[in-house]
């Protein structure tokens, strides 16, 4: 079912089959910003994750067409990849940003916004947005928390 269900269950799955792409499209781009390049094994070991599990991850998000991988060689993102990065991202700091206006403490509203930012629907992230007074895309700093 597409994104726009009215059914919350199919909704929910929906979710649940981008979030890991999403991870991985967000990570990656971190690492290619912060590193300079981004490698399965330091992928491995960032999510507590087998090597093998990120290189079926890989292949999965190579087959979607979102990075580019090559034996022996970074993970590249592809442009579909990094727009979805860049919008996680972004989902991110603002689900942060609104949970520390409520009050959260940073340190848990980052781990909060982790699973948040990949259930939120378009119309509750515009509201978050409204509430924190950023009508306009969040800028966010390259670990993807809330600037300013």
């Amino acid at each position: 079912m597409a994104r726009g269900s009215k059914n919350p269950f199919a909704r929910t799955r929906d979710d649940h089959a981008l979030e890991t792409a999403a991870d991985y499209a967000e990570l990656i781009l971190r690492l290619t910003e912060t590193e300079g390049e981004a490698r399965a094994v330091r992928i491995a070991q960032i999510l507590g994750v087998s090597p093998v599990t990120v290189s079926k991850t890989v292949q999965r998000l190579q087959r979607d067409g979102l990075l580019v991988a090559k034996p022996y060689r970074s993970l590249f993102l592809t442009p579909e990849g990094e727009a979805l990065a860049i919008k996680f991202r972004e989902k991110h700091a603002v689900v942060v940003e609104f949970l520390i206006r409520l009050g959260v403490p940073s340190v848990v509203a980052e781990t909060d916004a982790e699973g948040i930012e990949h259930h939120v629907s378009e119309l509750t992230l515009e509201a978050f947005r409204k509430f924190i007074g950023a009508g306009r895309p969040h800028q966010v700093d390259v670990a993807g928390r809330a600037k300013g």
